[in-house]
């Protein structure tokens, strides 16, 4: 007996079987738990029976929710098979409709695709155009001539709108208005934003539509944003920027303007020229090197050129004066010769020649350094050249052919130095024979001198 309640109690546990809620306390004894067991199975079959009830219940209720759906899908079938039917019918009725229209419109519908072209065109170049910057222009009509061209553009895109005359009239007028608005000067008030940021309003001039200007200097119109801005820079040509301010300042008439023909490509290369002062920096050191000894080599050459001119003077006025002064190298010559009347001729030339000699190198003082900044100036020239390949081939070294800027540094070093040294050197050179053909020239005249005084004494002696 206590065998058999033993598996019982095991199958129980194996079944899961439901034991009443009220069993919470622990059996006292074998007969309490069997007891329990045997309560738990009367009441989980009692919820099994529960359970199946329902579940037919349940069942012929999903019959009928099954028999309705299938009556209303068979409902949306016959509905579908009609709408298909209807739709197949108004596709052969809109593609006569349609091939009616195209034959009553017949040329108007070439007509019609004209205008749209037409219209797109105009309002891309109405929106690039720099009177959109003009406020009676831009704002003269409700709506605006671009919001318009871009409707009148989407309604011609239509197969089924047509254009009325009004519309028709318009595009003919906004495209007239535009040509005659080609050839005007006009000045209004618009904002401006100027180069250091600030936006403030300023009277600009428009020229045709091809320029704007503003207190003598150019502006730019960009598109995308609507924006008047200062250029980063104006053009190094003094000739651009003074007919901007004689444009500004005129009142009527006729006035010589530097006009952009291209709408504004022009200008944007022109800023983009560096001036002389960039020109100079892409130089390098080699370049400051050169115009260093430039500079040095005018500022000798110019005082060599005075001096010498100053000497020059003195030596003519002496040649008129009987009496030699100390002041010019011919006046200390015709000294030595005053000095030496008693002496043989041998005596006198050595004397006359060793005061000559004494002159000179006054006479030619910073001309042999003159000489040399000539020489070393193309040179060094010769040296940037070569730097500046040295660097071109180590950018394509490094980064290929691909983007020519990256090459531009060095090429425009090895140019401009070659320039600089030729600029240094070919005024250096004639400045240097200018200074040495007056200093010969003085000395030819104390040579002239000395030998005339030779002569002379030699000439006196003879007749004593």
């Amino acid at each position: 007996m206590m065998q058999r309640t033993r598996m019982a109690l095991v199958v129980a546990a194996a079944l899961g079987v439901a034991v009443p809620v009220a069993a919470q306390q622990p059996a006292q004894s074998i007969d309490d738990l069997l007891k329990r067991v045997q309560q738990g199975e009367v009441t989980e079959k009692r919820e099994n029976r529960e359970r199946e009830q329902r579940f037919q219940q349940d069942k012929a209720s999903q019959q009928k929710v099954l028999a309705d759906a299938q009556a209303q899908r068979a409902t949306l079938e016959q509905r579908s098979d009609a709408l298909e039917t209807q739709f197949e019918e108004n596709e052969l009725r809109v593609a006569d409709l349609t091939e009616q229209f195209d034959k009553r419109l017949g040329s108007l519908k070439e007509l019609f695709g004209v205008l749209q072209q037409v219209a797109g065109d105009t309002r891309a170049q109405f929106e690039n155009s720099i009177t959109s910057t003009q406020p009676s222009i831009r704002d003269g009509n409700d709506p605006d001539r671009v919001q318009f061209l871009a409707d009148l553009a989407a309604k011609m895109g239509t197969a089924s709108k047509l254009a009325s005359i009004e519309e028709i009239e318009r595009l003919w007028f906004e495209m007239l208005n535009e040509m005659q608005e080609t050839g005007r000067v006009v000045s209004y008030r618009a904002p401006v934003i100027l180069g250091d940021g600030q936006q403030t309003e300023l009277d600009v001039t428009r020229v045709g539509v091809f320029n704007l200007i503003t207190d003598g200097k150019y502006l730019q119109y960009t598109p995308e944003t609507g924006n008047i801005t200062e250029l980063a820079r104006q053009p190094q040509q003094v000739r651009f920027v003074k007919t901007t301010a004689d444009l500004a300042n005129a009142d009527s008439g006729m006035v010589t303007f530097a006009l952009d023909p291209t709408r504004g490509q022009i200008l944007s290369l022109l800023i983009q020229e560096p001036d002389l002062r960039e020109r100079i920096d892409q130089g390098g050191t080699v370049g400051y090197i050169i115009i260093a000894l430039g500079a040095i080599g005018m500022l000798l050459a110019v005082w060599r050129w005075v001096a010498l001119f100053v000497t020059g003077t003195k030596v003519r006025a002496q040649l008129k004066k009987e009496t030699p002064s100390a002041d010019n190298p011919l006046g200390r010559v015709l000294k030595v010769a005053d000095d030496n009347r008693g002496v043989d001729r041998e005596t006198l030339e050595l004397k006359l020649g060793e005061a000559i000699y004494k002159e000179r190198p006054a006479l030619d003082r910073a001309l042999p350094f003159i000489k040399i900044i000539s020489v070393v100036a193309p040179l060094l020239g010769l040296l940037g050249t070569v730097t500046g390949m040295i660097v071109t081939f180590q950018a394509i070294t490094l980064f290929g052919t691909g983007d020519p800027k990256l090459m531009a540094g060095g090429i425009s070093q090895a140019l401009v130095t070659t320039v600089l040294g030729l600029v240094v050197a070919i005024p250096t050179v004639l400045l240097h024979t200018l200074v040495s053909g007056r200093s010969r020239s003085i000395q030819q005249v104390l040579q002239e001198q000395a030998a005339g005084i030779v002569a002379e004494r030699d000439e006196q002696r003879s007749q004593a």
